[in-house]
């Protein structure tokens, strides 16, 4: 228990450092530990990522880069565990996806998909429509593509959080008013978001729009 608890004081410390080459040695220990402890990180699981999301979000881009590649090689080793911070997990990693800089870009969408191979698919959706909601550029387009893998996978356990979670996102597409960039890439990922909610619900898609102001309807119909 002793060494334990120095174990985890010494990321502490490394993790929180001044200095950007200490802080990424508080990275690679973490990574470390999750592959040869994984019980002692999975135990105190909410404090060490109140420290590593920093580093999700630090200010040197070198351990923002090396933070973003440990998080793709952590999440499949510690799966559920991470399900406790999952809402600063998610949040860290979407607020790279608009980064001028490719490799943290890169990063941050590799983080993505380990989350989506890994983690609670129901927790994620709501945690991914919440995002998309403060998301603008290529990050909300980013997110809207991974909220379009998740429907098939969640509609057969969860149907209603498809509703209430999914059906948001297309609808505010479908507005034409915030969308992110002007190019034919925001078509195909919308027409991929409602031929992927046509498959998952059928002719409910249709019912539900029919509340949806008349342009909307249109560009439904257009897609579909």
């Amino acid at each position: 228990a002793v060494d334990e608890t120095e174990t985890l004081q010494k990321l502490y410390n490394l993790l929180e450092a001044k200095g950007f080459e200490t802080r990424m040695e508080g990275v690679a220990l973490l990574l470390d530990l999750c592959k040869n402890s994984p019980n002692l990180i999975a135990t105190n699981i909410v404090q060490i990522f109140d420290s590593f999301v920093l580093r999700i979000a630090d200010s040197h881009k070198k351990v923002k880069q090396m933070a973003l590649d440990m998080l793709a090689e952590i999440i499949p080793i510690l799966k559920d565990a991470l399900n406790l911070v999952i809402v600063p997990l998610v949040e860290g990693i979407t607020k790279n996806l608009n980064s001028k800089v490719l490799r943290i870009h890169a990063a941050a969408v590799n983080a993505l998909e380990a989350s989506i191979a890994h983690l609670d698919k129901v927790s994620l959706m709501k945690e991914f429509s919440y995002q998309w909601s403060q998301l603008s550029g290529q990050a909300l387009l980013d997110v809207t593509e991974r909220i379009t893998v998740l429907v098939e996978g969640v509609y057969g356990r969860s149907p209603e959080v498809v509703q209430r979670y999914a059906l948001p996102v297309l609808w505010s597409l479908l507005e034409n008013k915030a969308l992110p960039v002007r190019s034919a890439n925001v078509r195909t990922v919308v027409t991929r978001l409602a031929s992927a909610l046509h498959e998952a619900m059928g002719t409910k898609l249709r019912k539900r729009a029919a509340s949806q102001p008349p342009h909307v309807r249109a560009n439904l119909s257009s897609i579909l």
